[in-house]
Formats: C-alpha cells, sequence, structure tokens
C-alpha cells in the first residue's frame, strides 16, 4: 500500500487508516469476531494506522484492539488513541477532560487495555474548554520525553487553536472530519494545517455510511449514533440519499462504486491527508482499501462537484448541542 507521511514531523503511515470505533457499539451492535479477522485482514492489506479512543464502548474497543494484536510485532503497526471524552453508566457524554494530571492517567489504562508500552500517535478527542491547550500539549511533551508517546496530534480544533498548540510542541496530525460532503476545514483549518506543517487524518470520509451507496433509506434505530445526526432524519435523508444516487450514475460509468469514488475523491485533494475508514466486516474493507485503485482525472472531479458542491449535503453533521462546543466549528473554521 502506498505510505503517507503525516505532516512535517510525524510518522510514515499507510495512505488509509481503519477507524476501530463501529466495532463497539457506536453503529449498532458488532461481531466480535468479525471485527477481529477485520483489522487482521487491514493488517495483511498493508494497512498499519490503527485509530481508537478509550471512550469507545468505555474501554471495549480498546480491548478489542488489543487482543486483535496480541502476538503481532509491535513495528506492524501504529496506534492513534483518542482521550478526554468522558462518559458515564449510561453511555452518555458529559465533558472533556484534557488536564495534565488526566492526561498522564487516561494514558496508563490504555496501554494496559492495548497491550503495549507506548501509543504512536496520541490526542485529545476534543478541547477542553477548561484547560488550556498550552497545558495539555505541555503534559504530552512530558509522555513523549518519557518514551510513552511517539507523536501528539489534535481532534477537532480549528485553526487559533491550532497555532497554539504548535507554538509548544510539533503537531504531526490533526485528526477531523472532511469528505466530499464535509468540506468546512478547506475554509482556514486545512490551509493552516498545512501552513505549520501538520498532517490531516480524514475520518467520516463516507459520511458514517450516508455516502457508501449502501445505506438504505431507514432512520437509524436507537443505540445507532446516526439516529441522532441531523444528516439522517427523514426530512433530509431523502435529498441526502438522491445526492448519492447522482454519485452512483458518476461512479458507474468509470466502472466504480460510490465508497471508490468518495475515497478516491478525498485521497486526491493531497498527499497530506491520510482517510480513516470504519470499516467493521472484512467486504467493508475490500471495497474501502480499493478507493486506492482509483485515480480521478480533472474531468472526474468536475464532474463530482457539479452534482456534489460543498453545500450540497442537508444536515448537520452532528446535533447543535455538540457542534456548540466543538472548538473546529468556531469563527476560525
Amino acid at each position: 500500500m502506498e505510505q503517507r507521511t503525516l505532516g512535517s514531523a510525524g510518522p510514515v503511515v499507510s495512505g488509509i487508516g481503519l477507524g476501530c470505533m463501529g466495532m463497539s457499539g457506536m453503529y449498532g451492535p458488532a461481531d466480535r469476531a468479525e471485527s477481529i479477522a477485520t483489522i487482521h485482514a487491514a493488517l495483511d492489506s498493508g494497512v498499519t494506522l490503527l485509530d481508537t479512543g478509550d471512550f469507545y464502548g468505555m474501554g471495549h474497543n480498546e480491548t478489542l484492539l488489543g487482543e486483535a494484536l496480541r502476538g503481532i510485532p509491535r513495528d506492524r503497526y501504529q496506534l492513534s488513541v483518542k482521550f478526554g471524552s468522558l462518559r458515564d453508566p449510561s453511555g452518555a457524554f458529559i465533558g472533556n477532560d484534557s488536564r495534565p494530571n488526566s492526561v498522564k492517567n487516561f494514558i496508563t489504562y490504555s496501554l494496559q487495555r492495548l497491550g503495549v508500552d507506548h501509543l504512536d500517535i496520541y490526542r485529545p478527542s476534543r478541547l477542553d474548554e477548561d484547560t488550556p491547550i498550552e497545558d495539555t500539549i505541555g503534559a504530552l511533551s512530558e509522555l513523549v520525553q518519557a518514551g510513552y508517546v511517539r507523536h501528539i496530534g489534535l481532534s477537532e480544533i480549528g485553526a487559533a487553536t491550532l497555532r497554539r498548540a504548535v507554538a509548544v510542541h510539533p503537531i504531526a496530525d490533526l485528526q477531523i472530519e472532511y469528505s466530499l460532503v464535509t468540506r468546512g476545514i478547506e475554509r482556514s483549518i486545512l490551509p493552516a494545517a498545512r501552513e505549520l506543517g501538520v498532517g490531516i487524518t480524514a475520518y467520516g470520509v463516507l459520511a458514517r455510511g450516508l455516502i457508501s451507496g449502501h445505506y438504505r433509506a431507514d432512520v437509524p434505530q436507537a443505540g445507532d449514533m446516526r439516529a441522532r445526526t441531523p444528516r439522517f432524519r427523514k426530512d433530509n435523508l431523502d435529498a441526502n440519499l438522491s445526492l448519492v444516487e447522482a454519485l452512483r450514475t458518476i461512479a458507474e460509468a468509470k466502472g466504480m462504486s460510490v465508497t471508490q469514488i468518495a475515497i478516491a475523491w478525498v485521497l486526491a485533494q493531497g498527499g497530506d491527508i491520510v482517510p480513516v475508514v470504519g470499516a467493521r466486516r472484512r467486504d467493508q474493507l475490500t471495497e474501502t482499501l480499493s478507493g486506492f485503485d482509483v485515480t480521478l482525472s480533472p474531468d472526474d472531479l468536475a464532474a463530482i462537484e457539479s452534482v456534489a458542491p460543498a453545500d450540497a449535503i442537508k444536515g448537520a453533521r452532528y446535533p447543535d448541542m455538540v457542534l456548540a462546543h466543538m472548538d473546529s466549528e468556531r469563527g476560525d473554521t
């Protein structure tokens, strides 16, 4: 698989990463054996970047990943881990904590669950509005010096916060939602990241399955995070799936699937962008990885833009109450 470098000082990783969140119930039930088989298939296909968070399934995802990686040489994979999002026993999100002592506490449990002695990239999942970003990055830099972390990353923060963070310690990458229907980072975040030498790991490249070409016109059920997402509400879903059908016409004319064209579009936006795909099954993985086999010409990109311009999608990517606390959604985005 093609490899890409995350930022000017980051690691060399596979050109597509595997996001493991969906293996821990965020999109409804997942099969444990199939999840582990998918992780193994990804590694066998040349994927090295594996993304998780300590709050995915309240530790379940890290435990699952640790089980899947047992016995596999540590130099065959890179672990990107998010921390700081707090949950209560019901699973509800109740805030963010990126205080220095909390950072050191969180990584201790992650290392134990994953069964490793270091993390390749460690990042706060969201900005802790009560803790200066300089304090959080300072604590992470101490973990780098101690050998527990190789590189520092960030997630869903705006350009101004990114500049403050880079002033404390080099940042390998910014993990943020980016797809042909979610393009807010193009205004100021992506230019700032490129100016500062920060790579982009793009999640949501299929808009949580919405533009995969496989999503059915059913409102998601309880237990699936998409049930709370405006894009999947009935009043928006029909229009969004019509957009997908327009993309399907373009894709099929080239002998491709909608998934392939959506991933190829993200890959075509620059060599400093690494898509992180959330495949839960081996068949999904096979299709997403085949996006690397697709080369989009300028005419192809223009055709895609004609049916899916930046403002084509109906509905926000998160509920309003979530967006209100996301640094990446503020004025410098």
